[in-house]
């Protein structure tokens, strides 16, 4: 995608509002395909129709998803209410209807083969996803600080929604983990022998507050990419975190290796702990904490996917005299 002026100042405004950098990426592609999509007339030449047309195409020729149509329609919304500050009150803001899906949910067993299957960091990080509910994303993003051995809790910093919370930290998991607090250390320690490097990557805020904070064992990732790269907003070199196609390729392969035939992922052993915890008898306002989610009515989805046979019923074929 070729740099422009006018994507550059989506940029600054995306930026402004705090976005995350995975946001602004998303955002970014959406209104180019946008622009490309009407022949490059500039978006202050079109409206609400446009849009409109744009959403068709991507459902009837490109068969996307409602949840893609859907994210389309939100950055092409905020380019038009905070970046061009138009209006479009004609157009009508109705978003796709998601239909309701059950979550694939891993057996305790099937769990367990997964995990037997990954090895090292991998498994690590794994375990996280399950024990303690992350999302994969949250996982990546830990820093040591967020880390409390004493009292057996993850600090989960600016999770979906840029909302905190806490949730369980395993017991098993903490001689793992302190080792790898170990490779953060050595890894700073390296990286600060680098000329230019500029320390961890941090939000910007935070970096302005706390000068020395990327330099600091505290801020480091638990889990830091193999070494350093330029950040794409700063221009520093800076110690990022593991990117998430590290972990998604190697559980992909655990999951074929464990001969099941879900379509499982990394969210599935969130799925999973929510699941488990449901069936230990744990109120559904506790998981829903654990989770971070804001409505219980998001957390009561796993009660429709538990192990019983929640209906106690006989199906009428099994009663048949054969």
């Amino acid at each position: 995608m070729k740099r422009s002026s006018f994507l550059d100042q989506v940029r600054e405004v995306i930026r402004t509002n705090h976005f995350s950098y995975s946001t602004e990426k998303t955002y970014i592609s959406w209104i180019y395909r946008f622009i490309i999509f009407h022949n490059k007339r500039h978006p202050e030449d079109m409206g609400g129709q446009e849009i409109a047309d744009f959403l068709t195409h991507l459902a009837v020729k490109r068969y996307v998803s409602a949840s893609t149509q859907n994210q389309a329609l939100n950055a092409l919304v905020f380019l038009y209410q905070k970046v061009l500050k138009i209006p479009l009150d004609a157009f009508d803001f109705r978003q796709a209807r998601i239909g309701k899906r059950l979550p694939v949910v891993l057996s305790r067993e099937e769990i367990q083969k997964v995990l037997s299957n990954l090895h090292g960091e991998f498994q690590l990080m794994a375990s996280l996803l399950y024990g303690s509910g992350l999302r994969l994303s949250e996982c990546l993003n830990l820093r040591v600080k967020d880390l409390d051995f004493d009292l057996n809790e993850i600090l989960v910093r600016g999770g979906k929604g840029d909302n905190d919370r806490r949730t369980v930290l395993p017991c098993r998991l903490i001689p793992q983990l302190k080792r790898q607090i170990e490779k953060a250390r050595f890894r700073l320690e390296e990286n600060l022998l680098v000329n230019g490097f500029a320390g961890t990557s941090m939000p910007e805020a935070l970096e302005r507050k706390y000068p020395n904070a990327p330099k600091e064992l505290a801020w480091q990732y638990i889990f830091p990419s193999r070494k350093p790269a330029i950040d794409p907003r700063s221009g520093k070199l800076k110690q990022h975190c593991r990117h998430e196609s590290y972990l998604q390729k190697a559980v992909k392969k655990a999951i074929r290796e464990s001969h099941i035939l879900n379509n499982a992922s990394c969210h599935t052993f969130r799925h999973s702990f929510a699941t488990h915890l449901l069936e230990d008898g744990y109120d559904i306002r506790t998981v829903q904490e654990l989770l971070g989610h804001k409505d219980v009515r998001t957390t009561m989805i796993y009660t429709h996917v538990l192990s019983r046979n929640k209906f106690n019923v006989q199906s009428p074929l099994d009663t048949w005299m054969l």
